[in-house]
C-alpha cells in the first residue's frame, strides 16, 4: 500500500462537530487504501482518551497537545513575523520533528493538510506530492468576522483575512490539488486565486445516514406540550454563538407572541458566557451544554433552525436535520454550500420578522410530506462513501501523475 502523510489541525475522533466529522470519514476512506501516517492536534483534554480508537486506521500517529490559551500569545508573534497569525498559533516543534522523521524513515512521497495552517509542516518538503483540504476559504471568514467587530479587533480580522489568503494561495501553488467542502467554497477562493483555478476542486460533506435515521427509536428530551424549536453546534464556536443571541433576542419574542408554548433549545457543548446569559434572560430558552446524543433532540424537535449569520461551506448541522427528515429555517449563510433542488422545502430567510413567521407556520402546519424528501437528497447527494471515494480518487490521480 502507498504511505501517506496525513496532517490534521484538530484529533479526527470523536466524529462531534464539523471539521472533525469530515476529517474523521476521511481517515476510514483512506485507511481502506494507504498505510496512513497521522499528525494531529488535541485542543480539547477530553479527547486525549481517544487516541487508541485511531490505531485502528493508522500505520503511526502523533497526538500533540494543544493548549488554546497559549497558542494564542504564540500566535502573537505572527505580528513580527508579518505571517498570519493561524500560522504559529499551530506550528510545534514536536510535530515538526515528528513529521521530519516520519518522511526520512518512511520515504513518505504522498501528504493530505486538512486545514490550511498544516502545510506549514511540508515547507521543506516541495518533492512532497500534496492535496490540501482547505475545507473552507477560512480567509473569507476571518473577512467576515471583521465586518462585526469594531476597532481594534476588526483591524486585526482584517489583516488577518488578507495574510491567510497570501498563504492559502501560496499553498495552492505548491499543491497538485486543493479541495474544499462545497462547489461554492471552490468558486470563491478560484475568484480569489485565479491563478490556480485549474487547480482547484471540492469534495462534498456528508452524512452517516444509518446513524441519522430517523426510524430509529430516540427518547424525547422534552416535556410534554412543549413545542421545540432546536439548534444544534459547539457553542464556544463564535458564528454559532452569533447565530442562537440573534435568533434568541430578534426572532424568538416574535415567534413566542403566536406560539406561547415554543420553547428554544441550544444544543451542543460548551456553551460560552452569551449563550449561558440566553438562558437566564428568558426561561423558555434552555442551553443544554454536552448531551450523549445530539439525535435525541433533533428527532423529537418541531423545527430545526440554522439562523447562522457568518458562515463557510456546508453546515454538516443542516445535511443532519434533513437526514432525520426534519422541516429547517435557515439563513442564506447557513445553506450557501448546499446546493438548491426543486423537491426541497427548507426555508430560507434572513429578515428576523420573516424568520419567525416562517417558523410559525411549520409549527402550525406540520411538513410531513415534504420533509420525506430531504432524507432522499441527503441519502442520494451526501454519502460519505460516495465523498471519500472521490477524495482518494483525487489522490490516486496524483500517484500517477508523479510516475508519468
Amino acid at each position: 500500500m502507498t504511505k501517506l502523510l496525513y496532517l490534521v489541525h484538530r484529533i479526527p475522533y470523536p466524529p462531534n462537530k464539523g471539521d472533525k466529522i469530515r476529517s474523521f470519514n476521511f481517515l476510514k476512506a483512506l485507511a481502506e487504501k494507504y498505510e496512513v501516517y497521522l499528525g494531529t492536534f488535541i485542543d480539547d483534554p477530553d479527547d486525549r482518551q481517544y487516541i487508541d480508537e485511531l490505531k485502528a486506521y493508522c500505520k503511526d500517529s502523533c497526538c500533540v497537545d494543544l493548549q488554546p490559551k497559549l497558542g494564542k500569545l504564540k500566535s502573537l508573534t505572527g505580528f513580527l513575523s508579518g505571517e498570519a497569525l493561524s500560522l504559529p498559533y499551530y506550528r510545534n516543534s514536536v510535530l515538526q520533528a515528528w513529521v521530519d522523521q516520519t518522511i526520512a524513515e518512511h520515504n513518505i512521497e504522498h501528504a493530505l493538510i486538512f486545514s490550511s495552517p498544516m502545510a506549514q509542516y511540508l515547507n521543506n518538503y516541495p518533492s512532497v506530492s500534496l492535496v490540501a483540504d482547505f475545507v473552507d476559504v477560512d480567509s473569507d471568514k476571518w473577512r467576515q468576522y471583521a465586518g462585526s467587530k469594531s476597532w481594534p479587533g476588526s483591524w486585526v480580522y482584517r489583516r488577518e483575512a488578507q495574510k491567510l489568503l497570501e498563504f492559502e494561495t501560496y499553498t495552492a501553488g505548491l499543491a497538485k490539488t486543493t479541495v474544499f467542502v462545497s462547489e461554492q467554497e471552490a468558486l470563491l477562493f478560484k475568484q480569489l486565486a485565479p491563478e490556480y483555478a485549474d487547480k482547484i476542486s471540492f469534495v462534498n460533506n456528508g452524512v452517516d445516514t444509518a446513524f441519522f435515521d430517523p426510524q430509529l427509536s430516540f427518547a424525547c428530551p422534552f416535556a410534554e406540550n412543549q413545542v421545540a424549536i432546536v439548534f444544534t453546534g459547539a457553542m464556544d464556536y463564535w458564528a454559532n454563538v452569533d447565530a442562537v443571541v440573534w435568533f434568541a433576542q430578534q426572532v424568538f419574542p416574535l415567534v413566542k407572541r403566536q406560539v406561547p408554548d415554543a420553547r428554544f433549545y441550544i444544543v451542543g457543548s460548551k456553551p460560552a458566557k452569551a449563550v449561558q446569559q440566553l438562558e437566564e434572560d428568558d426561561a423558555s430558552v434552555t442551553v443544554t451544554g454536552r448531551v450523549d446524543d445530539v439525535r435525541n433532540y433533533v428527532a423529537h424537535a418541531n423545527v430545526v433552525v440554522a439562523p447562522l449569520r457568518i458562515a463557510r461551506g456546508i453546515q454538516n448541522k443542516v445535511l443532519e436535520a434533513m437526514a432525520m427528515a426534519k422541516p429547517i429555517v435557515a439563513t442564506s449563510a447557513a445553506m450557501e454550500g448546499i446546493p438548491g433542488n426543486p423537491s426541497l422545502q427548507a426555508v430560507v430567510v434572513d429578515d428576523p420578522q420573516e424568520f419567525a413567521s416562517q417558523v410559525v407556520k411549520i409549527l402550525q402546519q406540520p411538513m410531513r410530506a415534504v420533509v420525506a424528501e430531504h432524507r432522499r437528497f441527503v441519502q442520494d447527494d451526501f454519502s460519505w462513501q460516495h465523498n471519500g471515494d472521490r477524495l482518494c480518487q483525487m489522490l490516486s490521480e496524483n500517484e500517477v501523475e508523479r510516475l508519468v
